[in-house]
Parts: structure tokens; C-alpha cells; sequence
């Protein structure tokens, strides 16, 4: 995660944080917009944009003026200054990274994505947690300070437990839009997501968003969710469902693929690692016990697989050749280091070396001297041979 900063058209600094996939490569982009009076580090900001990172999305998460880190007075600020404060941020994003092809936005932020998709060119996907069908839904917080806001032209209103000053052009922007003729030309890919029981946003405000909306749009219900998505468990769910819907949608850059695997950490993501294996991506970190996130499997745990998968696809493939009754082959490596004299027939009469143990089971009708035979092949296989074999390690920079 790295934390940026941005000028908005008014000359106010906005702060943000760009969650980055593990390595810092990225497949595509998303924006996303915090709820009502929020800023960019609530609990559901911070789950929902790093589930997309860690599925290859570049997010930007950043305060709306006047909240959070960002310059400027909340009360000067409107809907429409929400507007062009995403604006402002993807086109940002444009220069230094690329522009927004998915806009996420939850509660307000989500009404706020959906009015500025128009003006983005670069979008191709929408996604929408708890969002009202209106902003001037959210007049309906301010209670019995409403009134006294457009007879004074300002009060004080208790939001989230602060308070916060709101301007008579606040409540007259916000009915000004209308945001469901705006969702019937979105033109975009739409993705509602809501809880059913929802006391701050009800669930009829999803169904006049989804309703107003044409094809392609998709709804899922964030079940046993409260509005601010505060259990961890509800905001990653809806960020992987979003990155896996979203899928379907938008331009995915393509790998670059070379002959081995290309590996890519950031200094400041501690272990976590980018594999890049042809056109697979895999995920490599520590356990949390050796200070990592355990987001994927230690480099040993890899080198486990990779005897392992050998060891299978060598003795399937030998059963095949033979005509053997083998049904499933299975294969279980574990790594530990040994002192070398605990060890009777190793090179080494000192120190400790490394030891692989493989546990084989053989599923089939097969009598004892074929499963002692394919014993003997599973050492045959290729990468247990490059093991046992005299290895080389050559270093050289990268051009």
C-alpha cells in the first residue's frame, strides 16, 4: 500500500492509498469511494480494496475534501464536489497509473460512482455496496435539523457521533440529482450489492437502483451485513465478489510471460510476492509466525509442491503406459533439516542438510510388485532427479 496525494480543481490536497497487488503489478484499475462523512481507512474501505488488490486490481481509496487527511472545509463541500473530487482522482490515476475501469463506491460513495461514471470514459464496471437510490436520501440523518438548515441556511447535524456543519446547498444539491435517470444511461456494467437487513440504507433503495438499471447488471445480497459492513468476513466478501465479477468486464492486462518464473516483491509488503509462472499468477509469503501475512505458500512449501506434482504426474503417466489399475496417486512432501551424522548414506559427515520426506499413496487394484515398481519410478521423476543432481546457481543483473 502506498500512500499518495493529489491537487483537485480547487487547489485543496486530497489524500489517499493505493493498494497495489502483491508485487506491485497490476491487471487492472478501480476507484472507489468511501461512505457519507467516512474517510478512506473505515474497516470496509481498507477489506474491500485490498481483497481487490490481491486480485490483481491497482485501488485508490482516498479522503473526500474536508475529511479524513484531505484539505478543505467538509462544509463547503456537496455532492457535487464529491463528483469532481473523483473525477479529479481518476484522471490521477490516468497519469500515474491507469485510468479507472471499475468504480466502487459504499453507502453515498456508492450513489457518488454511479452519478460520475458518465463523465469516465475509461470505466467499464460499476459496483455499488449499500448504496441509497438518491443522495438526498441522506437528508433523512439530519432529522429535525433539516429544517432549521433551510430556514438559517446552515446547522449543526450529529453524524457518527460528530458533528459536522451542513449548508443549505448541500440539501439543495442533493436533491437536485436525480440519480436513477442517470442509472437508466449508465451504460456500464452494474453490480448491486446490499444487505437485506440494512437500518441505514433499506434494501428497497437496491431494488430502485437495480431496477432502473439495464443489462449487464448482477445483485448480491451481503446477507446478515449492517451497513458499514464492520465484520471483516462481510467487507472481503464483497470485495472478492466484486473482483471476481468484474472480471467479465474489463480489459485484463496480459502477463508477460517468460520461460521459468518471475518473481516480484515490494521492499514495503514484507515477504508477499508476485509469481508470475507463464500465464499463471501465484501468491508466495511467510506464515504469520515467521512474519509474513500467509496470503500464499512459503518458498519451501513450493519446492514441496514441485517434487510432489512431479512424483504424481510421472506415476500417473507410467500407470497409463503400463495399462495398471491405478485410480488416484497421491503424494505428500514435507521439508525439515537433519544432522548430517544422523544421516548413514549422505556425502556430508558434518552440519545438518536438508531432507525431503515423500509419503506416496496408490489408490487401485494393484498387487505388490506393481506398487513396489512404481515406488522405484517415483524416483525417477524429473525434478527429483535435478534435486539429487549437481546444481549450478547463476546470478546476474537484470538489463
Amino acid at each position: 500500500m502506498a500512500k499518495i496525494s493529489f491537487t483537485n480543481r480547487t487547489g485543496l490536497k486530497l489524500s489517499g492509498n493505493l493498494e497495489l497487488p502483491p508485487g506491485g503489478v497490476w491487471q487492472a484499475t478501480a476507484l472507489f469511494a468511501h461512505c457519507f462523512t467516512c474517510t478512506r481507512n473505515i474497516r470496509a474501505a481498507r477489506n474491500i480494496t485490498q481483497a481487490l488488490a490481491e486480485a490483481g486490481f491497482a485501488v485508490l481509496r482516498f479522503d473526500f475534501t474536508g475529511l479524513g487527511e484531505s484539505e478543505g472545509d467538509f462544509a463547503d463541500t456537496n455532492f457535487s464536489s464529491n463528483l469532481d473530487d473523483l473525477e479529479d482522482a481518476a484522471k490521477w490515476m490516468a497519469k500515474h497509473y491507469d485510468a479507472p475501469q471499475l468504480l466502487v463506491g459504499h453507502s453515498l460513495g456508492g450513489s457518488a460512482v454511479l452519478a460520475v461514471a458518465e463523465r469516465l470514459d475509461s470505466v467499464r464496471a460499476v459496483a455499488t455496496v449499500a448504496a441509497p437510490a438518491g443522495p438526498d436520501h441522506i437528508l433523512k440523518q439530519f432529522g429535525g435539523q433539516l429544517e432549521t438548515i433551510e430556514r438559517d441556511g446552515s446547522a449543526k447535524v450529529q453524524l457518527a457521533g460528530r458533528p459536522f456543519r451542513i449548508r443549505k446547498d448541500f440539501v439543495d444539491d442533493a436533491r437536485a440529482h436525480s440519480l436513477e435517470d442517470r442509472v437508466r444511461g449508465l451504460r456500464r456494467a452494474l453490480l448491486v450489492l446490499h444487505s437485506p437487513i440494512d437500518t441505514t440504507v433499506s434494501i428497497d433503495n437496491a431494488q430502485r437502483i437495480f431496477a432502473a438499471a439495464l443489462h449487464p447488471k448482477s445483485f448480491v445480497s451481503l446477507d446478515q451485513a449492517d451497513h458499514l459492513l464492520s465484520s471483516e468476513a462481510d467487507s472481503r466478501y464483497a470485495g472478492t465478489m466484486i473482483a471476481a465479477w468484474a472480471c467479465r468486464f474489463l480489459q485484463f492486462k496480459e502477463p508477460e510471460l517468460s520461460t521459468g518464473a518471475r518473481v516480484s516483491g515490494r521492499t514495503d509488503d514484507g515477504f508477499l510476492c508476485r509469481v508470475q509462472a507463464g500465464r499463471h499468477t501465484l501468491i508466495a509469503d511467510e506464515p504469520a509466525a515467521n512474519g509474513g501475512t500467509d496470503l500464499g505458500p512459503d518458498p519451501y512449501r513450493y519446492l514441496a509442491a514441485a517434487l510432489g506434482s512431479c512424483t504424481v504426474m510421472t506415476l500417473n503417466m507410467y500407470a497409463r503406459h503400463k495399462g495398471l489399475a491405478a485410480g488416484r496417486v497421491c503424494c505428500e512432501v514435507t521439508h525439515d533439516r537433519i544432522h548430517a551424522e544422523d544421516c548413514d548414506d549422505c556425502e556430508n559427515s558434518s552440519g545438518k542438510i536438508d531432507r525431503l520426506i515423500r509419503r506416496i499413496s496408490i489408490e487401485g487394484e494393484l498387487d505388490q510388485d506393481q506398487r513396489r515398481r512404481m515406488l522405484e519410478i517415483a524416483d525417477r521423476c524429473p525434478v527429483h532427479r535435478t534435486l539429487e543432481n549437481e546444481i549450478r546457481i547463476e546470478t546476474k543483473a537484470a538489463d
